[in-house]
């Protein structure tokens, strides 16, 4: 078994799910008393918003990338940044770490193109739906993104920072998210990406009445298979 390195904290409510998924998917691969062989940096989530807030994203690079060193220098061998947002820095990390970085994008990708998906709405913080990284990288992949409207994209991110990173949920928000899925429907999208890896814990693919892609189970299990050495396990994929 590969170790996995998880730069958490971002928020330590998101960081909960991967640890949960990364060890339940490797019991039910490997059975019996089998837990992951992982490392976690959990970062301070208040110094990384301030960093979004000020616009000093080669700052919070470095201070990520400082992570995923100390990552890889306690064994790990691949490296997850256990958020959406700040893989608009996952290059640097990667560098800076030195180990294999498994971007959420990537996985995301392959996962919609693999159920032959090409149109899906994003939704996600206003950094993910509004800076190019993402949607730039979806489409190298294939991929036309389509994100909310500007008022939908700010209750968007306003319910993740104001209530889902506090671990507060609340129907009338999770409502909001129903709505503005409805809307996107009418542009033609074939499915929905929770591009933000606290939506899951608001909304998830039963409430849906389109195909779901919750990026923080794929780029968990993601890490499973790389951990695991192989491709072919069913039950971790």
């Amino acid at each position: 078994m590969k170790r996995i390195g998880l730069i958490g904290g971002m928020s330590w409510e998101s960081t909960v799910t991967y640890y949960q998924i990364i060890n339940e998917a490797i019991r039910e691969a490997c059975g019996g008393l089998v837990s992951a062989d992982l490392v976690m940096h959990s970062l301070d989530f208040s110094e990384v918003v301030a960093l979004q807030k000020a616009d000093r994203w080669k700052d919070a690079a470095v201070l990520l990338g400082s992570a995923g060193a100390r990552l890889a220098h306690a064994g790990a061998e691949c490296v997850l940044i256990c958020t959406n947002t700040m893989h608009l820095v996952a290059d640097t990390v990667e560098k800076m770490s030195g180990v294999t970085l498994i971007n959420i994008v990537d996985e995301t990708a392959a996962a919609l193109k693999a159920d032959g998906r090409r149109r899906p709405l994003l939704l996600a913080t206003r950094y993910t739906m509004e800076h190019g990284f993402y949607t730039d990288r979806m489409r190298s992949h294939g991929l036309n993104v389509v994100v909310p409207e500007e008022d939908d994209r700010g209750a968007v991110h306003d319910i993740i920072f104001g209530e889902l990173c506090q671990g507060e949920i609340k129907d009338f928000s999770r409502q909001r998210y129903l709505d503005i899925i409805e809307k996107a429907r009418s542009k033609g999208i074939d499915s929905v990406i929770l591009g933000c890896t606290e939506i899951p814990l608001l909304i998830n693919e039963r409430m849906l009445a389109l195909p779901c892609y919750d990026s923080t189970e794929i780029h968990a299990k993601a890490a499973v298979r790389f951990s695991l050495k192989k491709n072919d396990i069913n039950k971790a994929a």
